[in-house]
């Protein structure tokens, strides 16, 4: 079974995704890893981390598909999570593979921005984290860019029927529940 959570950054992929691995006793893997082995190892293909999600997404969609569909293939049991992915994107791989791949999107859409750049550098302090050397004013632009990209999210799962978490109240509860959909 493929565990597949997508989603606006920091509204808890990667915890979820540890977690989920360490209860399940499969491997996980980040999206970003592949989208920086772009960035860095092979730029001419014009995919890199200053782009927007969505564009990532797309950009990536056709190698993504063709690595989940080979782990499907083989039987491979993993956590996959990171911003990489769109719901009009996975919903095909979910109708041809639907005992295969279990997947939920999380955003934060109604989130008060003052609250979550806090919660951000709360975060960053504790660990080494990308955010961790930037700016107040660069945090509380990304998170302005994710309030709209978690709302072009939850547009597309709902179009898509595909299950979107959003984290904007309570974010524990939020990775609670998440946790909760794909542990069934």
């Amino acid at each position: 079974m493929l565990y597949i959570i997508s989603g606006a950054s920091r509204s808890g992929k990667t915890i979820i995704a540890k977690k989920l691995s360490a209860q399940l006793g499969i491997p996980y893997l980040s999206l970003d890893w592949i989208m920086m082995g772009f960035t860095n190892g092979l730029p001419e293909f014009g995919v890199h981390d200053k782009l927007f999600p969505d564009e990532i997404a797309e950009r990536l969609w056709n190698f993504i598909k063709a690595m989940l569909e080979s782990m499907i293939y083989t039987d491979t049991d993993c956590v996959i999570e990171g911003e990489a992915l769109l719901p009009e994107l996975i919903i095909e791989l979910l109708q041809k593979h639907p005992d295969n791949v279990k997947v939920c999107f999380l955003g934060y859409s109604e989130v008060e921005i003052d609250r979550k750049v806090n919660e951000i550098k709360k975060f960053s302090q504790l660990k080494s984290d990308w955010l961790t050397d930037k700016s107040d004013a660069y945090i509380e632009d990304h998170v302005k860019n994710m309030i709209a990209h978690s709302k072009l999210i939850k547009r597309s799962c709902t179009e898509n029927q595909l299950k979107y978490i959003d984290t904007s109240s309570s974010f524990s509860d939020a990775i609670d529940v998440t946790m909760k959909y794909l542990s069934v």
